[in-house]
């Protein structure tokens, strides 16, 4: 499911608007299954999945593989259906580079929405 992030992502051109200032790479980890994907101007250029020797990311978002099944789906309860609460529950772990993270925080809120079940943004 996480492979079809970059066409979700790249087919969204306000989305891609959005984000034309960013270039960075992050680390995903959805349970024990870790997937980095490279962002260039706002397009999803890469999503490979691990695992990896030494990986170069800015910053991880992780959590168990249940917590993001309930973010994906198409109507998520109160507490998974953002990324910011997810955190405040303490299911998901933000580390590295914040500041990257938060300055774009939108367009990755919208961009992992892009996965749940419908499609549909955040």
């Amino acid at each position: 499911m996480i492979e079809q992030l970059s066409d979700r992502v790249n087919a969204d051109a306000g989305l891609v608007r959005r984000g034309r200032f960013l270039s960075t790479t992050y680390l995903l980890e959805v349970g024990t299954t870790p997937w980095l994907i490279s962002i260039v101007d706002g397009r999803v250029a890469a999503v490979t999945r691990g695992p990896f020797v030494m990986p170069s990311w800015a910053f991880a978002l992780r959590a168990p593989e249940d917590e993001w099944a309930k973010f994906w789906e198409a109507h998520p309860l109160p507490g998974s259906h953002d990324l910011m609460a997810m955190i405040k529950r303490r299911v998901l772990k933000a580390e590295g580079d914040l500041q990257v993270f938060m300055a774009n925080l939108r367009y990755f809120k919208e961009s992992l929405a892009k996965l749940r079940a419908t499609g549909a943004s955040a």
